[in-house]
């Protein structure tokens, strides 16, 4: 039995009309009704009553166009359901996680995990966000770590999405110091004064919360945009050659602030608190990442 002459049959029973079937299923009539022939052959039954124009199911028909609908979703789930079994006998943690927390948070948060159980091998996937929302999406991974802000939602921030804070971080307005330790470049509104600002692109997640909570903020100054980057760890290095101000995750810049080359460019009031999340599906993810989430949300 060919599963082709399952969809054969399907479309001959949506209408009766073997001509259009024909033509749906991109085949010639003749050898159109040889496959149903050979399909009601090995059933052992006839399947249509072709006396009828159009071609109506028999009662045997009727029965098997159920069959043959259940038995091709059956084979369609097969990828899928081969791909989770693999997946609950995996070890492996798949994770994506945005550039700014691979290089700093990460590192010693897995360190914080392992002191407590061996996590087994972690695969990592490092990108902007929006790519590492994508692999979310495809599921290419089973974790999302990323900074996160109630006021900047995201396409995981809903079902069938959830997730866990797992430590906070504050984006800091930073310019390099200048000679006597201050900021090179103030966040002040004076005549003339024009604040140079160095901004994430709209594929950066940082990018997104700045876009939220600041530009509105920042209309109040004449501003100039002198730099777009998509990762903090670019723009870091931009602010320190004097290029302007950057909102920079305090996780990546604390040696930078400890040695008084970067300092703040304005007030606390300037400062934006956000978590760092991690975001899973609500699908079972394994065994291994299974113990990950509860480890993460117990006690």
């Amino acid at each position: 039995m060919n599963l082709l002459w399952l969809e054969d049959f399907l479309a001959v029973a949506a209408t009766g009309n073997f001509s259009r079937a024909a033509e749906d299923r991109h085949c010639s009539q003749p050898a159109f009704s040889r496959r149903i022939r050979a399909l009601e052959s090995w059933v052992g039954v006839e399947l249509l009553d072709r006396s009828s124009q159009p071609a109506e199911l028999t009662e045997a028909g009727e029965w098997f166009r159920t069959v043959a609908t259940d038995i091709l979703a059956r084979v369609a789930r097969v990828p899928e359901e081969a791909q989770r079994l693999a997946e609950a006998n995996s070890a492996t943690l798949r994770l994506a996680a945005t550039h700014a927390l691979s290089f700093t948070f990460l590192p010693r948060w897995l360190r914080s995990l392992e002191s407590n159980t061996p996590l087994g091998p972690v695969q990592l996937m490092s990108d902007v966000l929006q790519r590492c929302e994508a692999l979310m999406l495809n599921g290419k991974v089973q974790f999302l770590l990323s900074h996160a802000h109630a006021a900047a939602h995201g396409v995981l921030d809903s079902a069938p999405f959830t997730s866990t804070q797992i430590g906070t971080d504050v984006l800091l307005p930073l310019s390099v110091a200048d000679g006597q330790g201050n900021a090179m470049h103030p966040l002040r509104d004076e005549a003339g004064h024009v604040v140079p600002i160095l901004r994430y692109s709209d594929e950066s997640g940082l990018g997104r919360i700045m876009h939220a909570l600041l530009d509105r903020r920042l209309d109040q100054f004449t501003n100039r945009t002198v730099f777009t980057a998509h990762l903090a760890s670019v723009l870091r290095p931009m602010v320190l050659d004097g290029r302007g101000i950057a909102w920079l995750p305090k996780t990546l810049v604390e040696d930078d602030l400890r040695s008084g080359a970067l300092v703040p460019a304005a007030g606390p009031e300037w400062s934006i608190p956000v978590a760092i999340k991690l975001y899973r599906d609500d699908k079972f993810l394994g065994s291994s990442a299974e113990r990950l989430w509860q480890m993460l949300n117990t006690g």
